[in-house]
Formats: C-alpha cells, sequence, structure tokens
C-alpha cells in the first residue's frame, strides 16, 4: 500500500470500528474522515482533492483515512483498483445515481429553527406529499411558498414520500439507493434544509417517508460491490431483500441505523414514516425496526417513528419493555378501505372483505377489521387486538399515495363523496393524514411514474404495471398510463384548480376537531338498512349518511356545528336529517 500524499491514517480505537461513522465525516480544521466498510477488498482507496489516496484497514472489513476535504467537494471509492464508486453511506449525489460522492458539513446549513418545540403526537394532523409534483418546479426550495397556506389550513405536520437518492430525475421515490443523500433533482441536502427550516418557521413538523425494505435495482450491483448488503434467506416484492440477520450483516444494519440518526440529527427532521416494514426481515434478537426507533428516540425523545404495516398488529406501537417495537404510530388501511367500499360501492381484490356499516363502526373504535378474525381474501385469521395502544396512534386517511397512485389511471375520490370521507376521516379519534390536494379537490390524477437509467428495469417495470390491471374489470378497455412516459410524470403534477367550498370545509373540519375531546369514542353505532353511522365523542357526535337518500341519524344534540351540505341538513325530533352522502357534527 502506497503512503497518502495528503492527510492520516486514522488509529484503530473501536472493537468493533463499523460502529463508527460510516461515509465522509467532517473532523474539523478542514479536514473529514472517509469510512466504508468493503468487506472482501485488499485496497481500498478515495478520490478527492486532486488525488487518490489510500485508506487504512480497521478491520472487520472497514477501511478510513482522514483527508483535507469540505462542504461540497466530490469523492470516489476505488477497490482494488476498480472503477470508481459512489460511497454507500453517501449524503450528496449531485451528478445522480452513477456520479461522484460529495462531502457534506451539516454545520453549514443556516438553521434559525432553535425554538422549535416539535409538535405533540396528539396534535398531528398530516400532509403527505410529493415533491416532484406538488409545484411545478418540482423542488424543495419550491415547495416552501405552500407551507403556510397548509398551517393556516389546520395541517400541523408535512410527511415527504421519499427523497434518497433514486435514479433518474423524477419517481415515486421507493426505488431510492443512497438512504442518506436528499435526491439531487429535488434540491439536494442544502435545498431539503432550507424545506425543513421552512416548515418549522410556519409551525410544521416534517416527517419523512423512508425505505428499508429495499433498495432500487439501480444500485445493487454499486453496492454489492462493496459486502454483504443483499441476503437470498428472503426475497421481497420489489426486489433483494436487505441482509439484517446473515453473515456480514452488522456494518448493514448500522449503515440503516446512521442514516436514520442523520436525518433526525443533521436534517432536523421531526419523524420517520417506515415503509412497508411486513416486508424487513430480521429473525436477529436485536430487531432492527426496534433498533431504528431506539436509536431515533435516543437522538430526539420527541421524534415520531411511524410504520405502514400490513400485520395488523400492535405490537408496533407497544413499548419494547412489553415485547414491542416502540414505534408511536402505524397506518391503518383497514379504515381506508372501510370508507372507500361505503363510499364507491368498489370491492374488487381485496376490498371484497369490506363494505359493511358494520366494519366502520367497528373500525372507530380501533381501525383493525381484521383482529385475530377470519380473512377470506387471506384464507387465515389475521390481526390481533389493539385495544390496549391510545387511538392517535393509529393514522388514518381516505386517500394516500398508494390508494391513489395504485390505481391504473390514478384517479381521485369522485367530487361528490370527498366531503363525508373528509368528515369521517377528519373527526376521527385517530391521527388523520391528507394526501397533497385532497383538501381542495384537486383534478389532477396522481399516477406512478419512474425514470429509470437501465432500460431492462424501465421494460420490466412498464410491461409489469400493465399486467398488474389487465384483469381488472374496471379498467377493461383502458390504456395503463407509461410509468417512463414524462407526460405521465407531468399529468401528476398538482393543478391547485379545485373546490373553493371543499376547502372551506376541511379548514372548519380542522378547527372542530381541535375542539373534540382525545381519546377513545364514548359510543359508536351504525344501521344496515338505514345506511348512517353515529359516533359520540364527549359531547360532540357525528351523524353519517352513507346512504344516498335523507336519513334521520338518531342524536341527542342540540346545536349544529358544522354540516358538509348545510342547506339540506337539519336537527329533527330525536336525531339530525343527514341528506344522502353527507356528514352533521352537532353539540349538545
Amino acid at each position: 500500500m502506497r503512503d497518502a500524499p495528503l492527510g492520516k491514517m486514522r488509529e484503530v480505537t473501536h472493537a468493533f470500528p463499523f460502529l463508527l461513522p460510516l461515509g465522509a465525516t467532517p473532523a474539523g480544521a478542514g479536514h473529514t474522515c472517509f469510512r466504508v466498510w468493503a468487506e472482501q477488498a485488499e485496497r481500498v482507496e478515495v478520490s478527492v482533492g486532486g488525488g487518490r489516496h489510500p485508506l487504512a484497514s480497521e478491520g472487520f472489513g472497514i477501511w478510513s483515512a482522514e483527508l483535507p476535504a469540505g462542504h461540497g467537494d466530490a469523492y470516489e471509492y476505488a477497490l482494488d483498483g476498480g472503477d470508481p464508486l459512489p460511497d454507500p453511506a453517501t449524503r450528496w449525489q449531485p451528478g445522480g445515481l452513477r456520479g461522484p460522492s460529495a462531502v457534506v458539513d451539516p454545520g453549514t446549513f443556516a438553521w434559525t429553527d432553535a425554538d422549535w418545540e416539535g409538535v405533540a403526537p396528539e396534535k398531528l394532523v398530516i400532509y403527505e406529499l410529493h415533491v416532484g409534483t406538488f409545484t411545478p418546479e418540482g423542488t424543495f426550495d419550491a415547495a416552501i411558498k405552500h407551507l403556510v397556506e397548509l398551517a393556516e389550513l389546520g395541517v400541523t405536520a408535512i410527511e415527504v414520500m421519499p427523497v434518497a437518492e433514486f435514479p433518474g430525475r423524477h419517481g415515486w421515490g421507493y426505488d431510492g439507493v443512497y438512504l442518506s443523500a436528499a435526491q439531487s433533482s429535488y434540491g439536494g441536502p442544502d435545498g431539503f434544509a432550507r424545506l425543513v427550516d421552512a416548515a418549522h418557521a410556519a409551525g410544521l413538523a416534517v416527517i419523512l417517508d423512508v425505505v428499508y425494505n429495499h433498495v432500487g435495482a439501480s444500485g445493487n450491483t454499486a453496492l454489492a460491490a462493496f459486502g454483504s448488503y443483499f441476503t437470498d434467506k428472503y426475497s421481497t416484492f420489489w426486489g433483494a431483500a436487505i441482509n439484517y440477520d446473515d453473515a456480514g450483516c452488522d456494518p448493514v444494519r448500522e449503515w440503516v441505523l446512521q442514516s436514520a440518526e442523520g436525518w433526525i440529527r443533521d436534517f432536523h427532521v421531526d419523524g420517520l414514516r417506515l415503509d412497508a416494514i411486513h416486508a424487513v426481515y430480521d429473525g436477529s434478537a436485536r430487531p432492527i425496526l426496534r433498533e431504528v426507533a431506539s436509536r431515533v428516540h435516543a437522538v430526539d425523545p420527541r421524534a415520531h417513528v411511524i410504520a405502514e404495516s400490513g400485520m395488523n398488529d400492535p405490537v408496533v406501537t407497544r413499548p419494547p419493555d412489553e415485547g414491542g417495537l416502540g414505534h408511536d404510530a402505524a397506518w391503518a388501511d383497514d379504515f381506508h378501505h372501510c370508507l372507500r367500499t361505503l363510499l364507491t360501492g368498489e370491492q374488487e381484490g381485496y376490498y371484497a372483505e369490506f363494505g359493511l356499516l358494520a366494519d366502520l363502526v367497528k373500525c372507530f373504535r380501533r381501525p383493525f377489521l381484521h383482529d385475530g378474525t377470519w380473512s377470506e381474501f387471506r384464507g387465515r385469521r389475521f390481526g390481533a387486538p389493539a385495544l390496549d395502544r391510545p387511538p392517535h396512534e393509529f393514522v388514518v386517511f381516505s386517500a394516500n399515495h398508494d390508494q391513489v397512485g395504485n390505481r391504473a389511471l390514478g384517479d381521485r375520490l369522485p367530487d361528490e363523496l370527498r366531503p363525508l370521507a373528509a368528515f369521517a376521516t377528519l373527526l376521527s379519534p385517530f391521527t388523520p393524514m391528507l394526501w397533497m390536494g385532497e383538501e381542495y379537490g384537486e383534478r389532477a390524477p396522481f399516477q406512478f411514474f419512474c425514470d429509470h437509467i437501465d432500460e431492462e428495469i424501465a421494460t420490466a417495470t412498464r410491461e409489469g404495471r400493465r399486467r398488474e390491471f389487465a384483469s381488472f374489470a374496471a379498467f377493461a378497455g383502458e390504456e395503463v398510463p407509461d410509468p417512463m412516459d414524462p407526460a405521465t410524470f407531468k399529468r401528476s403534477k398538482l393543478t391547485r384548480e379545485g373546490d373553493p367550498a371543499l376547502l372551506e370545509l376541511h379548514r372548519a373540519l380542522l378547527a372542530a376537531r381541535r375542539e373534540l375531546p382525545v381519546g377513545d369514542v364514548d359510543e359508536v353505532a351504525g344501521d344496515e338498512d338505514g345506511r348512517w353511522v353515529r359516533v359520540r365523542r364527549g359531547a360532540f357526535e357525528l351523524c353519517m349518511n352513507f346512504g344516498t337518500e335523507p336519513a334521520l341519524v338518531p342524536a341527542t344534540g342540540t346545536e349544529m356545528v358544522l354540516a358538509t351540505r348545510p342547506a339540506d341538513t337539519e336537527l329533527a325530533a330525536g336525531g339530525v336529517l343527514v341528506p344522502g352522502r353527507a356528514g352533521a357534527l352537532v353539540r349538545a
């Protein structure tokens, strides 16, 4: 090994050097420590500052060196004299997925949020957005101008769909490769920091969607060149499973854990939404999903760790000392499915198990329809009771990126159904989430789009999308949009055209929500034939009519607080006369 012309070798000071900071870490005095896991390499070099410098082995496949470098300086690794590769723990890919990495020094960010105190779990009202389609520009900076209006609406947190560097310039982000690098086409780490800082100034928390079950296939080769990032023990629907419990897993686990910590510590993010944790496979004694929550909470006890879980299992949010994963909340799809089937009558696929008024009645207690009951769709009992978990630990919605974008045409709920959907969701005892544009009745669809840089992956994605919907009667004769066509992406951008009355209804619903008591509902009842549901929360009663004809919903309230169709809604003897597909909130 030749001597480095610049910098110095680092002395091994840790029994397990993979626990030390991975990636390019500012070391002060204009220097940066470069540390990388390359388990099979015999020689590792980093190109930075116009020179190529050897790294010293620290053991366990870890290599490092401290060299003169600062924020924005490009660097690449070479293993045994091979082609240059990005850093697996990179935090900036200015030229995209296959270009050099760049040093990020969080100390250069101009933060102004020193007085930010965060948002309590019970006060979360989440707004999910996709950076690329949220504005015409599709950047972090462009999103900033809409933050104040969201806060004024009553939103308290934005949930940003994944920004970890993914192939091309636009996509949903679930095929990200470099977990710690904010997407270059959105504005990179500096742009993301400005968005978070501006959100805090507007009174909004920021929750970042992260993907820890797989990486985009465009990055598999580059990551596998360094070490055992993947395992053959398991597989996911989307690609190779990340190695959390097989040989060589320790540095991989740290790669994920340090990424999670970094978003909270260095980018001031208020929480993480973990994508599809049911596809995270780990049979170890220290489950990675529990470790993520523990490490995030150690950095900031106020941080929210929210799981997307398809398991209907309260173990997700139970504390570790009760055998749980210690997450703060979990998405609850069953609430959406109950609501959508009642509103639309759709019952294809997994919707076949939903559609009764009784389903929604049950889900107003806890939003698991299947809580140990028989699931015909799965052919087995599914889920577990969750009454020991408080209502705010469940995130509910009438739309999200999946439930809109994974429809063949990306279509949203019909206009006439949106008010009642908003009423049921925003006045529920659970943590509500809005999907961008939902609040004013956005006309544009949100379709599945991508910009793959590998033709083979692009072709497979295109053909797979068409096959997915070939058997759906609802889409017979429809042309499924080509995900790789730039027009599919452009078609999905918000127009910000909609219904001002719907926007005002959302404002009124969120104001009313702040008056409702926190915690369990006091009573919930429904009538299958009458198509109505009534929910009592303290002195308030939610009266909902899912039929098409007016219905008298039994209630004791004497004051009309709000109604989705106020001109056609009236207090009557013994209840509230509610028009079809409408809701009314009354108070005793």
